[in-house]
């Protein structure tokens, strides 16, 4: 299956060109560094192209990408997209980048992330899960059900799955699964057998202008797929697309296709059941949080629809090992345990705390830690936060990370804290600036019985070690 060119240009954006890959090329990836180039870069080495890449720094990912056959590059040269027969880069890269600018000159194709992306999926049966949250861990689980059922998919994932280790493989069969990102439109370009729709919520406006644009691009979306359309019919803005007659349903609805029932949550996992048009499937899944066990139904769904065999796909569950940065643990000090977490979105957020709360680990306190992100998104939706941290006994809050977004006037991590505090005046919050005075508070705040959660998609992924580090120097340490 091979998609024509198509191109759309934006002064601030790279045109999304989807070049024909059945030959070998050339590709240069800039920013090759990255989660999703890199996930990107890896695939096309495996399926036989001249992969080279650039960043600016070192970084642990990079070797990686060098044992993959990718040459990697430190430091932005023209020279490096001498005889090169595509580049591309993601939306992080400035575009006139002296890579892209020397390409342009030279006539050398350059495309986004998207139009490389959709030129990978017309070259296999892609099966794509889209949605505001959860397409990482259900993009994972679906993988590992297809890779149960022999069927040897391919995939690229925004985070390195810890069965496989990776985020990305190219295998070279009539399967492929992706996460159909809609950040950037790249859901918009890629050509898929089959999909799962996990929701929709606000986010990402500054590309689609308003929340109606939004939510009609995955309705358009939903319209372009060639197969079985999986929708969660919970979803408040989904559920209406889920109940088009060319679409499957799931979710804990009683009108769904796929409908979860009796959960039961212990020990850091839930039981539960599928019911479904063959009958009723018992999962036993390794994962905290209500929310997981509906994508984990999402992500059956689909590969049973494509024709996997519903216990084959139950078993791929129950030994689900996760993905790096959701609900991972990453320390338990003395008594005290340290969580980090993606979530940066109330609904994120909100799912994540209440995993925790009624997860039967039993803990005391839950102590959310949340870093907003990028400027625009804060200014848009920082009132959608004032009660995402309900099942929090503490709230810490930081500055915003800029994420490469330009600083607004008036726009801090203040505006959610105003916005939690104004909803409940009784909820203790707790607004650190600094980080210093972050990990210092947070040392000597966690106690034992405690889980601390740290939540961002910026810096705060290295938070707990942090946190350790200076309970051990203080003394309240288990290492000390």
């Amino acid at each position: 299956m091979v998609t024509p060119n198509v191109t759309e240009v934006s002064p601030q954006r790279l045109p999304t060109v989807i070049p024909d890959l059945s030959e070998r090329r050339r590709i240069h990836v800039v920013g090759v560094g990255g989660p999703g180039m890199s996930a990107v870069a890896i695939a096309l080495a495996g399926m036989g192209h001249d992969v080279s890449g650039s960043d600016i720094r070192e970084r642990q990912v990079l070797e990686r990408l060098r044992a993959a056959g990718v040459r990697v590059h430190i430091g932005h040269d023209r020279r490096h997209v001498h005889d090169c027969d595509v580049v591309t880069a993601s939306t992080a890269i400035p575009v006139d980048l002296n890579e892209l600018d020397e390409a342009r000159k030279r006539g050398i194709s350059v495309t986004s992330r998207a139009g490389i992306l959709a030129a990978i999926c017309a070259r296999t049966g892609a099966l794509a899960v889209a949605g505001t949250h959860g397409k990482t861990t259900t993009s994972s689980m679906l993988m590992l059900m297809l890779a149960a059922g022999d069927l040897r998919p391919g995939f690229i994932i925004g985070g390195d799955v810890a069965d496989v280790g990776t985020g990305a493989e190219w295998t070279g069969s009539d399967w492929f699964v992706v996460e159909a990102d809609e950040s950037d439109g790249t859901h918009s370009h890629l050509p898929l057998v089959g999909t799962v729709l996990t929701n929709i919520d606000r986010d990402h406006l500054d590309h689609f202008g308003s929340f109606a644009a939004l939510v009609e691009s995955f309705s358009e979306y939903l319209d372009r797929v060639e197969g079985p359309r999986v929708v969660c019919l919970d979803d408040p803005v989904a559920g209406p697309l889920a109940r088009r007659p060319d679409c499957v349903s799931y979710g804990l609805d009683p009108e769904a296709r796929y409908r979860v029932v009796d959960v039961v949550a212990a020990d850091g996992r839930q039981d539960f059941a599928v019911e479904h048009p063959g009958g009723r499937t018992e999962v036993r899944l390794p994962l905290r949080g209500i929310h997981n066990a509906v994508n984990a139904t999402g992500a059956f769904a689909l590969a049973v629809e494509i024709g996997v065999d519903p216990d084959v796909a139950a078993r791929a569950l129950g030994a689900f090992g996760g993905v790096a940065r959701r609900f991972d643990i990453r320390a338990v000090d003395n008594g005290a345990t340290f969580v980090d977490d993606y979530a940066h979105l109330p609904a994120e957020i909100a799912a994540v705390l209440a995993a925790a709360r009624h997860s039967g680990d039993g803990w005391k306190r839950v102590i959310a830690v949340f870093q907003p992100n990028r400027f625009n998104r804060m200014s848009e939706i920082w009132r959608d936060y004032a009660h995402c941290f309900a099942e929090a006994d503490l709230v810490v809050l930081t500055d915003i990370y800029a994420s490469g977004t330009t600083p607004i006037p008036g726009v801090t991590g203040k505006l959610v804290v105003n916005a939690v505090t104004e909803a409940d005046p009784t909820r203790r919050v707790v607004w650190m600036r600094q980080r210093e005075d972050l990990v210092r508070f947070l040392a000597s705040e966690v106690g034992e019985g405690d889980v601390c959660i740290s939540m961002g998609c910026g810096d705060i992924a290295s938070l707990p070690d942090e946190i350790v580090e200076a309970r051990v120097r203080s003394g309240r340490g288990s290492a000390a």
